[in-house]
This record gives structure tokens, sequence and C-alpha cells, in this order.
């Protein structure tokens, strides 16, 4: 059986948030000998910018993704104008902690609209604009497709189809997609749409599982193995494609993991990721 590389675990900030703050993580994934880390901005910002790279740098730890950017549609082109400033910033702080690539959640309908083909329309136009900044800066723009549940209020980019005709339409300079396997693992087109991506496309890949039953849609994230998902003949396809990249996981979960010693949780990560990765 084809194991993942244990050297190529990453661990999602938000998976320890609400026991550890971010420097505790950063310490912890040291010493549990985890490689890789994705912090999250508000994290980032309590912390200090400088003082996370610091950190970071100190224990060796490769940035596997920075969350997040995106969000681009907006009522009024005040609103729009105020989420593509702040997207400038997400890059240079992404820049600043030499991440791999600044990941997008791109946003869904603006307050009071129905119009999804005018919130994808917005979204297309976002990131043309912000791939004019991020592009000779050398920051790679991760698109991360989410599960159509969230179509309305988190993500009108609903399967790893419409993320690679994004790629299509904006030319892949400096442009992919983070293939969450929680947000695509349902996806008929899967397998054919990873290879449509390809290497030079797949950016990050985020690893945990569906829970049946989920009891809240965001906030119940299975460990890797508890769930339905086959990660490991996902991560498969992923690297026949000439993935060679980290293996992030990203738990919410208010009923179980969050409620559990942090250290534990990394160590159960390590595990479930040879086990089931």
């Amino acid at each position: 059986m084809d194991q993942p590389d244990a050297n190529k675990l990453s661990i999602n900030t938000a998976t320890l948030r609400a026991q550890w703050k971010l420097e505790q993580i950063i310490d912890g994934c040291a010493r549990h000998a985890i490689r890789g880390i994705s912090p999250w901005r508000d994290q980032v910002q309590a912390l200090g910018l400088q003082e996370t790279a610091r950190r970071l740098r100190s224990h060796d730890l490769t940035v596997t993704g920075y969350c997040r950017g995106g969000m681009f549609p907006g009522a009024t082109p005040q609103d729009r104008q105020e989420r593509a400033a702040d997207n400038r910033r997400a890059v240079d702080e992404a820049l600043e902690l030499n991440a791999a690539c600044l990941v997008l959640v791109v946003g869904g309908l603006p307050a009071g609209s129905k119009d999804l083909a005018g919130a994808r329309q917005q979204v297309r136009d976002g990131l043309s604009a912000l791939l004019e900044y991020a592009r000779p800066l050398g920051m790679p723009l991760a698109i991360e497709p989410l599960h159509p549940m969230y179509a309305a209020d988190r993500a009108c980019v609903n399967t790893l189809a419409q993320a690679n005709t994004l790629c299509d339409e904006l030319g892949d300079d400096g442009l992919g997609i983070a293939v969450d396997l929680y947000h695509t693992w349902w996806d008929p087109q899967f397998l054919p749409e990873v290879a449509r991506a390809g290497r030079q496309r797949i950016l990050a890949f985020h690893i945990c599982d569906w829970l049946v039953p989920t009891r809240d849609l965001l906030m119940d994230r299975g460990m890797m193995g508890d769930g339905v998902i086959d990660i490991r003949g996902c991560r498969q396809a992923v690297e026949a494609q000439g993935y060679r990249g980290f293996h992030e996981v990203e738990i919410f979960s208010e009923h179980n993991w969050w409620k559990r010693d942090p250290d534990e949780v990394l160590l159960t990560c390590k595990a479930r990721h040879l086990e089931h990765g």
C-alpha cells in the first residue's frame, strides 16, 4: 500500500485554533517534528507579522499556504475596492512569511443579491486585478473551490472545473488551485479535473474527513479515517499528476478535536496521515 511521505504533513492552524495561540501551534509543530504549517491571517495579526515570520524561520517550518485572501464580490464599488486593497495586503503578508501560495476563498453573493452569475463575474474581475499585483511579486494565488453549500456566503466557485476554467481564462502564471478534499471529494469529475489541473495548477492539497452524520456543515469536520472520503485514493490521484507538495490537515471541529488536548491532536494527525493519507 502506497503510504504518504511522513515529511509532507502540514498543519493548518485552524485545526488547533480553539486550544492554542499561533505561537503555541508553531512550537507544537516543531516539537512533534511536523515540518509544514499554514497559518490564518487573524492569528498572524494577533501575534504580529514580523514575530510570526521570525518564529517560523527559527523552527525552519515550511509555510504551505496562507489563509486567506478572496471574498471578492461586494454590493458597492467601494466594497469591492476595500476588498481589493485587503487582498493586496494579504499578498504582502504571504510574501513576508515565505508562503508557498495565498489561498483564496473567493466569496459568495453580495448582501441583498440573488445574482449568482454576477457574483461569479465579480470574482473573475477581482481575481484578474489581484493577479496583476501578485504576479510581479512572485506570490502564487490558489483558488479553493468550496462545497456548493457555501455558494451563497463563502464561495461561488464550487467545483474543480470552475477553478480550472478560471485558470484557463486568466492564465496559469502564478494562478492555481487548492484541492481541499472536504469540499471536492463528492465531485463526480474529481479525477478528470485533477488531471486537467495537472502539476502546474495544483498548489495545495488539504485533507480531513467527511463524517456521517455531520452535525454541523462548517464546524464538524472529521479526522482522517473517521469518515467516508477515500483520502489515499485522492492523494494518489493528485500525486500521479506530479504534485510533490505537503498534505495539509485542516479540521474545524467544535464537537470533538477542538476540545481535545492539542498535543494529542497533533499526534493523531501524524498517525492518521500515515494510516489513511
